[in-house]
């Protein structure tokens, strides 16, 4: 029994000897590559003022302050031959007034800044219109009356259709990025949780649900954006930049969408 004792301590000795061997440092690629340009154009069907986006975006480990792109030429053409000149004001925000996208129309943009011309194309979709949004209690709700937001439309049949739902609960805009196809809701009558985990929802609580009708490249990068967070159902993916529709290609989007939003205040 003593031999058998001392062989065993001998083998669990060797083996953690082996693991101790092989030890290794790894050290994680946090992406702390910095100084990209930033473009996050919109244009929507809404009459009014249009905006455009640049800054460049900073390391990882620095904080959320992004350095803004002074000087560019900006402007936005479309298929109808119309051409508007965007003002800049405040530095890095470039803007236009009193105009708005009409639907089955391609935008095109076009930013030029350090000598580099950046282009985009967007089309502008049909317009689904959201009928309601509802609150319930929250399937994750621990007993503190947490309550989860529903949005209600119906979806036209035949036609591919991409959504994004932005949500703001008291006037901030939640981080949960809502990215839908209807390839499993073609034609029905539509109600969609918007589960997130960012701001608890309660009563009482003030919350605004925009919906945007986006075309098939924006719903790439949206739900790119989507299948990367920490709360996606599916797992959390590898951090990557998302397929951008901006050529050459830099950090952003350029996104021609219908918008619609409805307010809450939840019971």
């Amino acid at each position: 029994m003593k031999r058998t004792s001392f062989k065993y301590f001998i083998s669990i000795a060797v083996i953690l000897l082996a693991f101790a061997s092989c030890k290794k440092v790894i050290q994680l690629d946090l992406g702390n590559v910095s100084g990209q340009l930033v473009i996050e154009a919109n244009i929507t069907n809404v009459y009014g003022p249009q905006y455009v986006k640049l800054s460049r975006n900073v390391p990882f480990t620095s904080t959320n302050t992004y350095p803004a792109v002074t000087g560019a030429v900006v402007t936005i053409s479309d298929s109808l031959g119309h051409q508007y000149q965007f003002i800049e004001g405040p530095a890095g925000t470039y803007s236009i007034n009193n105009v708005n996208g009409v639907s089955g129309t391609t935008y095109y943009l076009s930013v030029t800044t350090g000598g580099k011309t950046y282009t985009a194309k967007s089309t502008m979709p049909q317009k689904v219109a959201m009928d309601s949004i509802t609150s319930k209690d929250s399937f994750f709700d621990t007993g503190k009356g947490q309550r989860v937001i529903t949005v209600y439309f119906k979806d036209p049949p035949n036609v591919p259709n991409q959504y994004r739902f932005v949500m703001y609960v008291n006037g901030v805009q939640v981080k949960t990025v809502f990215s839908f196809s209807d390839e499993f809701i073609d034609g029905k009558n539509v109600n969609l949780d918007l589960q997130e985990n960012d701001i608890n929802v309660y009563a009482k609580d003030t919350v605004r649900v925009e919906m945007q009708c986006i075309d098939k490249p924006m719903f790439t990068y949206w739900f790119t954006q989507a299948q990367q967070q920490a709360d996606n159902p599916g797992g959390q993916v590898a951090p990557a930049n998302p397929p951008t529709n901006i050529t050459p290609t830099t950090l952003g989007y350029f996104s021609a969408h219908t918008t619609q939003s409805i307010t809450l205040v939840v019971k």
